[in-house]
């Protein structure tokens, strides 16, 4: 069990906590603040209504180890602080012009370049390092691949708060931002934690083409245009297929409609950057896709995780909703798909574009 440093071995924590923040903005992150570990104390009770209304659909990790997940001090008890970072990725372009082209496909922008799970950690890491080499402390860094609530973490540490969306917005960030977290055995001073300012702006939840927030700052991910196409395994309920229009990875509606998006930080990381082929692709070209095909076209990407047949499956449900006559083919050449789901969806489509049982 590693044991905190000695402070009186150690620099000034105000001046040290200083040259950490310096070295995080070097590295490419937008923003850091810190918390204590036990910092949100609203969140086991939220956690557990959200659970308990079944609201995280298919999402049973969401459920695996929820003592951990709702309380960091848990998680590693050994932690002293917790060191939050957000790391930008601005889209250059208006995401949702594509939602203009029915024929091609919406991929969320957060998906147009590398996956951040990768960038974001190695980043982290290195920023881990250089504490650890400066100071002797003991780290662990998680990038939303832990049960570690990052949100609720980022507003206790004042780098923004979570709007009526549920994603975190900051005054000076916007909402496209990627978070990191790092705990250490440090003992670091505390940020003051940030308020909300939405107001009565709506704008988010009125935008939602699913309508997947029963009431402001909360959300049933069970209508999530998001959790639709990239959680949720099998067919998709036929009353939330029309809704899902031609988004085929992920949904930015909420994002980008954001007032506060006027004050967000350029994306600075060039991995960010979109590749030509995944903003605006065409749909046909998508559904011809075969797993190798797939595989090979979204290497690095994190589309992979998700695999061929539920993003085929998605293309189908864009090709339903397209009302385009020439995704016809593309659409019949799947209703005998080895994957039940892309083979259902494929009729599906086909009855939306010409009648029939779909």
């Amino acid at each position: 069990m590693p044991a905190a440093p000695d402070p009186a071995a150690l620099p000034d924590p105000a001046a040290l906590k200083a040259r950490l923040r310096a070295r995080a903005l070097a590295e490419g992150f937008a923003a850091m603040g810190v918390c204590a570990p036990d910092a949100i104390p609203q969140a086991p009770a939220r956690l557990a209504e959200f659970l308990e209304d079944g609201r995280h659909g298919q999402m049973s990790w969401m459920a695996d180890r929820t003592a951990w997940r709702a309380n960091p001090a848990a998680l590693w008890p050994d932690a002293r602080s917790v060191v939050m970072l957000a790391e930008p990725y601005t889209p250059d372009a208006d995401p949702l012009e594509v939602l203009k082209h029915p024929a091609r496909g919406a991929v969320s922008v957060y998906a147009w370049g590398r996956d951040y799970h990768d960038v974001v950690k190695k980043r982290l890491k290195r920023l881990g390092r250089w504490l650890v080499e400066e100071t002797g402390c003991a780290i662990k860094v998680f990038v939303d691949t832990a049960p570690v609530m990052e949100k609720p973490l980022a507003q206790a540490a004042g780098l923004g708060w979570q709007g009526k969306h549920t994603n975190l917005l900051g005054r000076d960030l916007g909402n496209w931002v990627f978070l990191g977290a790092l705990f250490t055995t440090l003992e670091l001073p505390r940020d003051t934690p940030e308020e909300e300012h939405c107001g009565s702006c709506t704008a988010c939840l009125n935008i939602c083409p699913t309508r997947a927030f029963p009431a402001p700052y909360q959300l049933d991910a069970r209508r999530c245009v998001s959790y639709l196409t990239i959680e949720h395994r099998g067919p998709v309920d036929p009353d939330l297929r029309p809704g899902l229009g031609n988004r085929i990875y992920g949904c930015d509606d909420c994002l980008a409609v954001c007032p506060w998006n006027k004050f967000a930080i350029a994306a600075t990381e060039t991995k960010y950057a979109a590749r030509a082929d995944l903003v605006a692709p065409p749909l046909a070209e998508l559904a011809a896709l075969d797993d190798a095909g797939f595989r090979a076209r979204f290497s690095g990407s994190p589309i992979k995780r998700i695999g061929r047949d539920r993003f085929v499956r998605n293309v189908l449900y864009a090709i339903g909703n397209s009302g385009t006559p020439g995704l016809v083919p593309a659409a019949a050449d799947l209703t005998s798909d080895a994957d039940p789901a892309v083979a259902e969806a494929a009729v599906w489509a086909l009855g939306r574009l010409v009648g029939g049982p779909g």
